[in-house]
């Protein structure tokens, strides 16, 4: 019955399943010339904050920048999140030279976030240069200088608290540094604000030359001109200047054609030609065709309104699904009776503390409740619409809201280590993943820019010829227009919305997903999740509640007084559901435990110890050869779960337990099967007992497996997904489901309570509700259903934008000064897409 041990689900199968495709993991032949027998590679795990990406091209860039250095490994970029993370060989680098080289080959801004330890930001009272260099208390780990006098403390919250610190170690040195929000929401405020402010500055001088050429007013050329040329210039050379230096660093470093190369061309060509024009001008030879500087500032001004548009439209996209916004900023710390209450910064929160949380109140922190009574509301982080009684003992997460009652909480986990933290985690690295159709996504803007350039040309060849040869107008005036041609089409065009068409949709997903209580872990399961053709339950702890209740208790003549003492202290230290039940079963009838050594979980059957030099084991009637004994088969043929005991090789106690079904179990196969999804179940448990539960569920003999060690479950699914290749997903609870949720295509950890992160699967259900597993399904093929039409958008939209403005149409066309417009059109058509999964409505059976 006791099929694996428990900690074989911590120790994971699958950690690396966020790297969900060969690009995402950088491996550099350099990083080989070790003897890896006699060196030990040192390895820092770093988060940098990107400030400055814009579009795919800027991600190409940074990723190519990072990947060209050999101290760097598993790297991984986020355009959406403006992040990038990887682990760093220290012998060979460090971060500030890391930062340092990308800032210089890519004109982006980079910002370390610390990824280990707890972190306090600071504020000191003197020079911050002179508090990084005293001393550091123990538990410190690192003191680093922020901006003016504000410093980092990295610390080991187990060694020393964050109040200590302030109160005690630094005494008057320091104070709280003003809260600071999610860095990479920081980064991103920073990169909406920059673009306000030059797409500001670019109206404002755009404007006048505007009125300058279409107002009318009395004719002055030359002053009019002069006016415009240096508006234009600083428009060109200011605001549009930054992308001079970005398209050059992409092309010399990371040897990338981007986006920004398409903008410096067109508005060059279109700057340059004005200036050479009025030149002309001045020396009294007009040209034939003016110079249109309202062309060149127009096109950069409405060129800043589309990114800060899309920028704006990127970070209320994240904002609106963060995790981190759930965790409450203050705490009431009272005493372990309630007294000597006192609000403080929940940053202040320290190992050992108790907190109060009043009436329709944000719970601080993961903690268990030392006093009160109340009902709690759960639902933005598990999905659980109904609000949960919690009394003394009970377990309560960071972000659920208080009902009625007030509560004193002991503090079990510490803002940065609380679900909430876990779950943003869970989030993260599943937004950094890319699923498979981001590699075709990758490789379609990869080749974009090179064939836009070479329509450009094409565009230009064919009307100087038009204009040339059938129209008959001057060289210079032919060569005027196919110009103008030219540049429409390469502002135009914009791969912006493909590169963006798969990882919008993958974060919006995750964040919709984990405000209902399923996390991905990985992108790639929330691009396959819609393809599960045949689910697979465990049975205990998944199917039923796992809360098993004692129906029979045999003590046979052969077994002594101290019989249920050995067998409670054989089973108190094991967390399968079947020795928790046993052994509260035990402590409940006032049995006290007899010492026994050496236990451990042999997989697939049971228990064993020792007791004075006799081994103790305990577990399926099996494994103890006692299935024929008259009482083992009476209580297998009233379909109980039979858990035998022997001294020696004497059996002297069997137990009968019988399990519930889950409230929702039902109606979940039910509707799995209505949708054509197969369902199977499988359990080490006797056969009786597992017929019994699958009666209740309508599942037939053939889809039901008893008496299946973990290595059977394995070969089970193996074989399902070698019959036509099969997505099957396997649901289990972790205590011996390790290797199958390994094996399954997504393994689905189902759990409940606060510790969400000790587990190997592709997804985690944070409450134990079985509809998530349909939710995970809803929310795969609403994504996929946004992933298309993102692809589809960008595909029409520059295959009639692109045509439009070379003017193969007669009668229509894009003018240069307004193809600034198309990353506006082609970019906030795809995030509003992706945010519509906000309100989307996941229909189905389980919430009627």
């Amino acid at each position: 019955m006791l099929e694996e041990d428990p900690q074989f689900s911590s120790i994971a199968s699958k950690p690396q399943i966020t790297c969900s495709s060969a690009q995402d993991i950088s491996v550099n032949p350099a990083t080989f010339d070790l003897d890896v027998e006699k060196t030990t590679i040192a390895l820092d795990h770093v988060v940098l904050d990107i400030q400055g990406l814009t579009c795919t091209g800027c991600e190409t860039k940074l990723y190519k920048s990072l990947d060209s250095i050999p101290a760097v490994r598993n790297l991984r970029t986020s355009l959406v999140l403006s992040q990038a993370e990887f682990d760093l060989d220290k012998r060979t680098a460090k971060v500030g030279e890391i930062v340092s080289l990308v800032e210089r080959s890519t004109g982006f801004t980079c910002k370390e976030t610390s990824s280990t330890g707890q972190d306090l930001e600071v504020v000191v009272r003197g020079k911050a240069a002179e508090f990084v260099s005293l001393p550091k208390p123990a538990g410190v780990h690192d003191i680093t200088e922020l901006q003016g006098q504000t410093v980092c403390i990295n610390y080991n919250a187990r060694i020393v608290g964050a109040r200590d610190m302030i109160e005690t170690h630094f005494q008057d040195l320091i104070q709280l540094a003003p809260l600071r929000p999610d860095s990479a929401l920081v980064a991103g405020s920073a990169h909406v604000r920059k673009t306000a402010f030059m797409t500001a500055l670019s109206i404002v001088l755009t404007i006048p030359v505007l009125v300058l050429a279409w107002a009318p007013i009395p004719e002055h050329e030359i002053p009019y001109g002069s006016v415009s040329l240096a508006l234009a210039t600083i428009v060109q050379f200011v605001v549009a200047g930054p992308f001079y230096p970005s398209a050059l660093k992409a092309l010399i470093f990371a040897h990338t054609i981007e986006m920004d190369l398409l903008i410096v061309l067109s508005t060059t060509a279109a700057y340059v030609f004005s200036v050479v024009a009025f030149g002309y001008l001045v020396r009294g030879q007009p040209l034939e065709t003016e110079g249109f500087f309202e062309t060149s500032t127009l096109l950069v001004t409405l060129i800043m309104v589309g990114r800060l548009v899309s920028a704006m439209a990127r970070q209320k996209a994240v904002e609106s699904i963060s995790i981190r916004s759930l965790q409450a900023t203050t705490a009431l710390l009272v005493g372990a009776d309630g007294s000597n209450e006192r609000e403080i910064d929940a940053r202040l929160l320290q190992h050992g503390d108790y907190f109060k949380v009043p009436p329709d109140s944000h719970i601080t922190t993961d903690g268990i409740i030392q006093t009160g009574e109340s009902e709690i509301d759960e639902s933005m982080l598990t999905g659980e619409s109904k609000p949960l009684e919690k009394r003394p003992g009970s377990a309560v997460i960071a972000g659920s809201v208080n009902g009625s009652g007030s509560l004193v909480v002991r503090l079990t986990h510490l803002p940065g280590d609380n679900t909430i933290s876990e779950i943003a985690r869970m989030v993260d690295a599943a937004r950094f993943s890319k699923p498979k159709i981001q590699e075709m996504a990758d490789r379609i803007a990869g080749y974009f820019v090179p064939v836009v350039l070479l329509l450009t040309v094409i565009t230009f060849v064919i009307w100087l010829g038009i204009n040339k040869g059938i129209r008959k107008q001057s060289a210079s005036t032919a060569a005027v227009r196919a110009i103008t041609y030219g540049i429409s089409v390469l502002i135009v065009s914009c791969p912006c919305a493909i590169g963006l068409a798969v990882p919008m949709v993958v974060v919006i997903a995750g964040g919709v997903a984990a405000k209902r209580g399923v996390v991905f872990k990985s992108a790639e399961t929330i691009e396959n999740a819609w393809k599960v053709a045949h689910v697979v339950f465990d049975k205990t702890g998944t199917i039923t509640s796992g809360q098993l209740s004692i129906s029979a208790e045999e003590y046979l003549p052969s077994s002594s007084k101290a019989t249920a003492g050995l067998v409670l202290g054989l089973t108190s230290s094991i967390r399968h559901p079947v020795s928790i039940a046993i052994s509260n079963h035990l402590k409940a009838s006032g049995v006290q435990p007899v010492a026994v050594e050496s236990v451990k979980s042999v997989i697939g059957r049971g228990i064993e110890g020792h007791a004075n030099g006799i081994r103790v084991r305990a577990g399926n009637s099996r494994w103890l050869e006692a299935e024929d004994l008259p009482l083992v088969k009476s209580l297998l043929s009233r379909d109980l779960s039979v858990f035998c005991v022997s001294v020696g090789d004497e059996l002297v106690a069997v137990f009968g337990l019988e399990d519930s079904v889950r409230p929702d179990a039902g109606i979940v196969v039910s509707e799995l099967k209505r949708r054509g999804i197969a369902v199977s179940m499988v359990s080490g448990d006797d056969s009786g007992a597992v017929k019994s539960i699958a009666d209740q569920l309508g599942l037939s003999p053939s889809d039901v497996r008893s008496r299946f060690s973990p290595g059977d479950k394995q070969k089970y699914i193996q074989d399902l997904m070698d019959r036509g290749r099969k997505v099957v997903l396997f649901c289990g609870d972790g205590t011996n489901d390790a290797v199958a949720l390994a094996q399954a295509t997504i393994g689905l950890h189902i759990t409940g309570g606060t510790d969400i992160a000790q587990n190997a699967a592709d997804a985690v259900l944070v409450r134990p509700l079985l509809r998530g597993v349909l939710l995970l399904i809803d929310v795969s093929r609403a994504s996929y259903h946004r992933i298309v039409f993102n692809f589809a958008w960008a595909f029409l939209y520059n295959l009639f934008a692109i045509l439009l403005a070379g003017g193969a149409f007669v009668y229509a066309r894009i003018p240069p000064q307004y193809a600034g417009l198309g990353e506006l059109v082609s970019v906030v058509p795809v995030i509003f897409i992706a945010l519509q999964l906000k309100w989307a409505r996941f229909a189905s059976a389980v919430d009627e």
